[in-house]
């Protein structure tokens, strides 16, 4: 088939493109966003340097910032080079990767070439947050009726995409960035994982982030938390701000990886393999990546569980513990609380993960699914 993405760039949707790379399909990209070349997807038939008008005009942030009517001007129109590229790709299938950023921009083309097939695949908040704001939710329910096909990362958003008016036909729910390479991680799994000391914490505020809500539940830990070293990656302006202005926390071995100290997909993967303890907290998502990650690395996971989403994988006081409330500091503390004081849950839960759910998110078991997912496109079309 002639495989039509149309995304931003991401390192989930490098990986989840790299599943097509040899599979005899013919893949190419419409960068949504127009942005920097990517050469893990050298392979890829692309389309960027298309938004401006006049790419080489000096001065483009000043008129960004400064007269942003201007900027829009010497913008050229999404759907008008979209739909120039579908008349010279002549794709068989568009797949668009996230709603909003994807899918919105190109509805119209989509309208109007009715009977090419088209793949929406959710990730994160993409319908469990933007459903709940009146102007995403109108884009919503015109996108949805007119898809075809569906890739979800939990099982939550099947039924949420049906109830919102998705009538095609769903391909699956598999990782956003597809699966693991276990020859590459498995390098880093610290044994015995009771012997790490090391606590892992997703640093995202933000929109749907609650991070800082783990931060106050540590607060009242200091004197269990005196032997670890506490590790927040990725961690937004004001989580830095609150670490840095905390004088609780300044008594602990806490280190903040800011968000702007972009950290390699392999380092995360390593600081999984040391940690004993990941926690990630956030009001609204899908099932993170770095869930999974935690699970592969044998870290033992405190995840929220907005909508149900984290229990596809986790079974609350088995293999994790599940966070209902992402506000209730006292709760937050309870769990962290749980998982220090419990050895055994610690080792027990990896034992679990590693025999039973990791194997699931092994690179070539995700990758073989979702290749015949693509080829019962191609079943139904003959």
């Amino acid at each position: 088939m002639r495989i039509l993405m149309v995304s931003m760039n991401s390192i989930h949707f490098q990986r989840w493109t790299n599943q097509l790379k040899d599979s005899g399909h013919e893949v190419f990209w419409f960068d949504i966003k127009d942005g920097a070349k990517v050469p893990s997807l050298s392979w890829v038939t692309t389309y960027q340097g298309w938004k401006q008008k006049l790419p080489n005009i000096k001065g483009k942030h000043f008129i960004k910032n400064k007269l942003p009517k201007l900027y829009k001007a010497l913008e050229n129109d999404t759907a008008k080079v979209f739909e120039k590229v579908v008349s010279e790709v002549q794709p068989d299938v568009i797949h668009s990767f996230v709603l909003y950023i994807s899918c919105t921009p190109i509805l119209e083309v989509m309208r109007k070439y009715n009977a090419i097939k088209w793949i929406y695949s959710s990730w994160g908040s993409d319908l469990y947050h933007f459903k709940n704001l009146p102007e995403y939710k109108i884009d919503i329910k015109k996108v949805l009726p007119r898809l075809n096909y569906l890739f979800t990362d939990c099982k939550r958003d099947v039924q949420l995409a049906k109830d919102l008016g998705f009538k095609g036909e769903v391909l699956g729910t598999f990782p956003g960035g597809g699966g693991y390479n276990f020859l590459v991680s498995d390098k880093y799994i610290k044994m015995p994982v009771s012997t790490r000391n090391t606590i892992l914490v997703k640093g995202y505020q933000g929109r749907s982030g609650r991070a800082i809500e783990v931060l106050k539940a540590l607060e009242q830990l200091v004197s269990e938390l005196l032997d670890y070293k506490i590790i927040v990656f990725g961690a937004d302006i004001e989580v830095e701000a609150y670490v840095t202005n905390n004088k609780k926390l300044h008594k602990l071995n806490i280190t903040v990886h800011a968000k702007s100290q972009f950290l390699i997909h392999e380092a995360i993967l390593e600081l999984m393999g040391k940690a004993k303890i990941y926690i990630g907290n956030s009001e609204s998502d899908g099932l993170p990546n770095t869930l999974l990650e935690a699970v592969v690395l044998g870290a033992f996971p405190i995840q929220s569980n907005p909508g149900g989403a984290t229990e596809d994988i986790i079974i609350h006081d088995k293999n994790g513990l599940l966070i209902q409330d992402c506000y209730n500091i006292e709760d937050l503390k309870k769990q962290i609380k749980v998982a220090l004081e419990n050895v055994e849950l610690i080792e027990e839960a990896f034992a679990y993960n590693q025999r039973f759910v990791k194997p699931k998110l092994e690179i070539n078991h995700i990758k073989n699914k979702v290749l015949k997912a693509y080829q019962s496109i191609q079943n139904n079309d003959n």
